[in-house]
């Protein structure tokens, strides 16, 4: 939650800036002279869509921070910010964000309100908006309780609910597909008395689908025959708001479903592409990796490559990252994008795998024109994925001198092609590194210096462990564990490091080495104050004999902190199904002597933390407890 404050209350002030800046029509130097420090002209318009998830947000983190002692004021008035980004008819503003380098993915990502289903302004308080976010999480329980609340929904016949409950899992198609795979694995073979559902199968069974939503409910039914029926209705009133079950159909293990599915795809597609495609594709790319999943993809790619260029553009707004990467990959593929446009999308594409390859493409054509101001204006990008391409194609350009500039750049890669280029110019790395750490260390030199050196030139890096800066400190022990020159004597304090960053890097240079370090400095850790200690302690801990991992799971297993308490659960359950395997079992069985005091430890916590624990692994541990020889 701290986290997601900074990350969206900068947005927040970001979009109010731009906001402010419109109306008094200065927006263009604004931007001109803010950058990217703060987000691209992308990222803000990309959030101002999505403004009607963050106002709840907001709120939670203003009373979050309420509770803490400190004024909700600030974060109740970013909700507000969000809330009016939210609203109809606003976001004018970050439309007419000026067009600099950012021209063309502007033009091809800036996402027409047109295009986007009116589920986006839905009230966090909707119950389907809800159940589906819940589900989009994870686990069979959500899932069927969504699967239970559109029945109820389907039962009632309201079209207009309905069309809005498709609206909303349209804009999950994740969920569409759990969905599916849901209702057949469990749900439809569940007798549950009085339950809304069976006057769903009924309906579907007898052929009378009297709203679309009970159309797409008995397209997951288990049975082919009820499948095969609701296909037929689908094709025969269509709709955009089914696109997504008959995607679904189309990889149906049953061949006459499957086919007729497909052939109604195939026709959809041909006759109207522009309506049908952008609700086909989120699910196509959803399902690309399924065993029969390639033929809706091909059909996509066809209607893809017969649609206009604004049409392309439209789809290629999609709120849905696979979808814009599966857009843009065809694009690319096809050669749809000039070299400024690939430029421009290598520098404020959308995520990694867009800007990679675009930057690729990009520096490919540079090298081929000779455009070498191209190239170093990306090596220049604060991308590093853009700047290890630009700088691979500095290289055969001859201008090692930019390249070699990268050597404390924050990009392994970078630095590898940087120490390269210094090697062709005569430059020595290794002294470079050298006197850099000496004189300027920062995290980016320090990593640098510890690809370079041997563990002979570790004790550069000693003093670094008490500098002021955190980050340094964390690179510093960062780069004694990949010299594999940790002292434990030296290390071990900065278990307590006021920064939780170099609490886990020294947490991870100590593991191999545990054995070296006190048992009484480890224990003391877990039962410390603060929650970063508290999981440092645990993980050092867990990596000794069973007995100790075992008394540390049962501490932690009842620890305030969730995410060490689960883990700490699961590495119970866990040692207690090793300790009392089985003989068909495979693996090793770990260690089972222990001392008459161990065994009345443990026994002592696990009694403290049986509450905590599954019944069958309290059992599990009392049998092997009881059970265990004494040493």
């Amino acid at each position: 939650m701290s986290t997601a404050s900074v990350y969206k209350g900068l947005m927040a002030l970001m979009t109010q800036a731009i906001r402010a800046a419109s109306a008094d029509g200065v927006l263009e130097p604004v931007m001109a002279d803010l950058g990217e420090r703060f987000g691209t002209p992308y990222e803000v318009a990309l959030a101002a869509t999505k403004a009607h998830r963050y106002v709840a947000e907001m709120h939670q983190i203003a009373e979050s921070q309420a509770a803490a002692g400190l004024t909700p004021s600030l974060f109740a008035s970013f909700a507000a910010v969000w809330a009016k980004a939210a609203s109809a008819g606003e976001n004018h503003a970050v439309r007419s964000l000026p067009l600099g380098h950012d021209d063309a993915v502007i033009k091809l990502w800036r996402r027409d309100r047109k295009s986007v289903p009116a589920v986006v302004n839905r009230p966090v308080t909707d119950p389907v908006w809800v159940a589906v976010e819940e589900a989009a999480r994870g686990g069979c329980p959500p899932v069927g309780h969504l699967t239970t609340l559109l029945a109820e929904l389907a039962v009632t016949g309201d079209r207009e609910s309905g069309h809005a409950a498709l609206a909303v899992l349209a804009e999950w198609p994740r969920v569409v597909v759990r969905l599916d795979e849901n209702a057949r694995r469990a749900w439809w073979h569940q007798r549950p008395q009085a339950s809304p559902a069976e006057h769903v199968v009924t309906r579907a069974a007898a052929g009378a689908f009297g709203a679309p939503l009970a159309v797409a409910l008995a397209s997951t039914h288990g049975d082919g025959r009820v499948r095969e029926r609701a296909v037929t209705a689908m094709l025969a009133a269509p709709s955009v708001e089914l696109m997504p079950f008959l995607v679904l159909r189309t990889s149906d293990w049953v061949r006459s479903v499957r086919d007729h599915a497909r052939a109604g795809l195939a026709l959809l597609l041909a006759d109207d592409p522009v309506r049908y495609l952008g609700a086909v594709l989120p699910v196509t790319t959803a399902i690309d990796q399924r065993y029969r999943g390639a033929f809706a993809v091909a059909q996509v790619k066809a209607a893809f490559s017969t649609a206009s260029p604004e049409d392309r553009r439209s789809l290629a707004a999609s709120s849905h990252p696979a979808s814009r990467r599966f857009c843009c990959d065809l694009g690319l593929s096809w050669g749809w994008f000039s070299p400024d446009e690939l430029i421009d999308l290598a520098e404020s594409g959308p995520d990694v795998p867009i800007r990679a390859r675009a930057a690729e493409m990009a520096c490919r054509d540079a090298v081929w024109r000779r455009r070498v101001a191209v190239l170093r204006r990306l090596a220049r990008s604060r991308r590093p994925e853009v700047r290890a391409a630009a700088l691979t194609g500095l290289s055969p350009t001859g201008d090692d001198a930019d390249v070699v500039a990268h050597l404390d750049d924050a990009a392994p890669l970078a630095r590898a092609l940087a120490r390269d280029a210094a090697r062709r110019a005569g430059v020595d790395a290794v002294a470079w590194y050298r006197s850099a750490v000496l004189d300027k260390p920062t995290p980016p030199v320090i990593a640098g210096f510890a690809e370079t050196v041997s563990a002979q030139e570790s004790a550069l890096l000693n003093p670094l462990l008490d500098h002021p800066e955190a980050t340094v400190r964390a690179a510093a022990v960062r780069a004694l564990r990949q010299l594999d020159a940790v002292d434990a004597a030296r290390v071990a304090p900065m278990l307590h490091d006021p920064s939780t960053r170099v609490v886990r890097e020294a947490v991870t240079a100590l593991r191999p080495i545990v054995k070296l370090v006190e048992a009484e400095l480890l224990w003391q850790l877990l039962t410390d104050a603060r929650t970063a200690l508290r999981r440092g302690g645990y993980r050092l801990l867990t990596a000794g004999t069973v007995s100790t991992c075992l008394r540390a799971g049962l501490i932690a297993a009842i620890d305030p902190d969730p995410k060490l308490a689960a883990r700490a659960r699961a590495d119970i359950t866990r040692l207690a199904r090793d300790v009392t395997a089985s003989t068909w079992r495979s693996g090793v069985t770990p260690e089972s002597v222990i001392t008459t005091h161990q065994r009345t430890d443990l026994t002592t916590l696990l009694q403290h933390a049986t509450p905590a624990l599954e019944p069958d692994t309290v059992d599990r541990l009392t049998s092997w407890l009881h059970a265990t020889a004494t040493a």
